[in-house]
């Protein structure tokens, strides 16, 4: 007779203890990007007192190029990570564009 399995979702210790470390993992990022946007949220209201664009497309360059390096020497894709900024930036903008509006 098997043991049975010790739930639906991680049929044995081991992978249930990376899908902990997975979830925690997850948590984190979250936790970060409320964190983020809080302070990009602070950014779009500056900008739009001081009526500066929404957008600097020269810094987006600029951080695009640090993280797809920091990309490189983590060994993690840097298109992957260069899509993934690229849709907090547009998120961003589109935030200051509403406090521009707003």
């Amino acid at each position: 007779m098997q043991p049975a399995p010790e739930s639906e979702d991680a049929p044995d210790g081991v992978l249930a203890a990376y899908r902990k470390s997975i979830d925690n993992i997850d948590a984190a990022i979250i936790h970060m990007l409320a964190e983020r946007f809080r302070i990009t949220q602070a950014v779009g209201e500056y900008k739009a007192k001081v009526t500066l664009p929404p957008a600097d497309p020269a810094r987006e360059q600029r951080q695009i190029s640090r993280l797809r390096k920091l990309s490189e020497e983590a060994d993690l894709d840097p298109e992957f990570s260069e899509k993934f900024l690229r849709f907090i930036i547009d998120e961003v903008i589109r935030h200051h564009e509403k406090a521009r509006k707003g």
